[in-house]
């Protein structure tokens, strides 16, 4: 009995980890920005998210996200429809915006800088988000400017009208984290 315990632990060993399961029944991805000098809070309805991750060796960990643009709400659909035209997120053309880890380091207790490249309407650049993870929970916030992405072509890039400063934040719950 022993010997077949030991040959099946053996065996367990040698099979990958499995990655954590995006709840997305149990996640939120909301931003806020100000038009006018008025907060206005949004947020997207679907998203995916794929998260390889040991909190014993978070370094080797992996975080993919990928956002459906077209899924955005302000809660009013002319609103929305405005958000998925060619001058604010073109969703014909650049229907996901998505974030690619090339980093995980601990900060802390439960808390990590994720360094990777951002990508929106095919506008790239390289951020650090700081996450916190507890309970199969992968929360944070992180700003970013709409105009390095091209949000908010034309008459809108006054940002006395529509501020260039956004804040994402998430909450994403994962079965197996």
């Amino acid at each position: 009995m022993t010997k077949l315990f030991a040959s099946l632990l053996f065996a367990a060993a040698l099979l990958p980890v499995q990655a954590a399961t995006l709840q997305p029944e149990k996640s939120d991805v909301t931003f806020t920005f100000k038009q006018m000098g008025v907060p206005v809070d949004g947020k997207f309805k679907k998203f995916e998210a794929q998260l390889d991750f040991d909190a014993k060796k978070p370094e080797a960990g992996k975080i993919a996200f990928t956002v459906d643009l077209g899924s955005v709400s302000l809660g009013d659909p002319s609103f929305d429809k405005e958000l998925a035209g060619a001058t604010w997120f073109d969703t014909k053309r650049n229907g996901k915006a998505t974030f690619v880890s090339t980093g995980i380091k601990a900060t802390g207790p439960g808390k990590y800088d994720v360094a990777g490249k951002l990508t929106i309407k095919g506008a790239a650049r390289d951020l650090v988000v700081p996450i916190t993870v507890a309970g199969g929970v992968a929360s944070g916030s992180v700003p970013i400017k709409r105009l390095d992405f091209k949000i908010g072509d034309g008459e809108w890039a006054d940002t006395s009208i529509v501020a260039n400063d956004v804040t994402v934040k998430f909450k994403l719950a994962f079965a197996g984290l």
